[in-house]
């Protein structure tokens, strides 16, 4: 298991270089890519593609590779593989089979993010990629809301702008973010705010929507007096994929509010329609942007 740079090909250590050189085949997410880092350190070697799409049917062919004395290498396109990238199938079956598994260590931008952001380390999660279907999304945020650690990110910069408004809508427009921005590459850039910040300058800089994103969020504080603002601002959500009694009970649940209330509050907010908000009256888009 051999971490690759992350965009940077100096970021390849000597012992990667040497296990690569040294390895009957090199497993690659996209040959293509690994093919050009190869390249550009003077390695030739084989290389068979392994992705999602491919892995489980690979397994037996590749085991029977290892019963001969092969010794494979796994590298995803960028970064330590497995982390949001294949792998997992393939390694569990070596595992299984008694075969020694060995890590190569080296970049990923989970901890290459976490070092620059400046938020809380001793403790984080990462979330990889958000759901991409809305219902999903929602209810994943909705319950990411109420974690007390750091969060990791990934993010397609074309999605970039409208998840931040997503983000800053169920985590509260003041929770403090950091995007980084092609790590390790010429045009890095770190941007730093609350979650309102961060979405506005999404829509000012065409900039920020460009290259691989990372994202870090500060963790939800204490549970206390903000449990009440906390079920404003998932019943909403919420409710744009599921019926009231639904919504308010994984409202209470994330929120701590009792469930008749949340209840309350659901058919409420069910009846008066999406433009009202949690505490009456409807949403004045201007003012919220404000």
């Amino acid at each position: 298991m051999i971490a690759t740079p992350i965009g940077n090909f100096g970021d390849l250590g000597p012992r990667a270089r040497e296990c690569l050189g040294q390895a009957t085949l090199v497993l690659a997410e996209d040959t293509r890519r690994t093919s050009a880092l190869l390249a550009a350190c003077g390695i030739s070697r084989p290389l068979l593609s392994l992705h999602d799409h491919n892995e489980a049917d690979r397994v037996d062919a590749l085991l029977e590779r290892l019963r001969r004395g092969e010794v494979l290498a796994l590298v995803s396109d960028a970064g330590t593989p497995l982390l949001s990238d294949p792998g997992f199938i393939l390694v569990r079956a070596v595992a299984a089979a008694g075969f020694e598994v060995r890590s190569i260590a080296g970049p990923s931008a989970v901890t290459a993010a976490l070092a620059v952001a400046g938020l809380p380390t001793d403790r984080f999660v990462f979330e990889g990629f958000l759901p991409a279907r809305a219902g999903e999304r929602s209810a994943a945020l909705a319950r990411l809301a109420q974690e007390p650690r750091t969060l990791v990110l990934f993010e397609a910069p074309h999605r970039i702008a409208a998840t931040l408004r997503q983000l800053a809508d169920a985590f509260g427009a003041d929770r403090n973010a950091v995007i980084a921005r092609e790590l390790t590459k010429t045009h890095e850039s770190i941007y730093r705010g609350t979650l309102a910040q961060l979405a506005a300058r999404a829509l000012a800089d065409a900039d920020l929507a460009r290259g691989e994103i990372t994202l870090v969020i500060a963790g939800a504080p204490a549970a206390g007096e903000g449990d009440a603002a906390l079920l404003a601002r998932a019943l909403p959500l919420l409710l744009k994929s599921l019926p009231p009694a639904r919504a308010a009970a994984i409202g209470a649940r994330l929120s701590g509010v009792p469930r008749a209330a949340a209840y309350a509050l659901a058919q409420r907010l069910a009846r008066e329609g999406p433009g009202a908000d949690a505490a009456g009256g409807t949403r004045d888009s201007a003012a919220e942007e404000g």
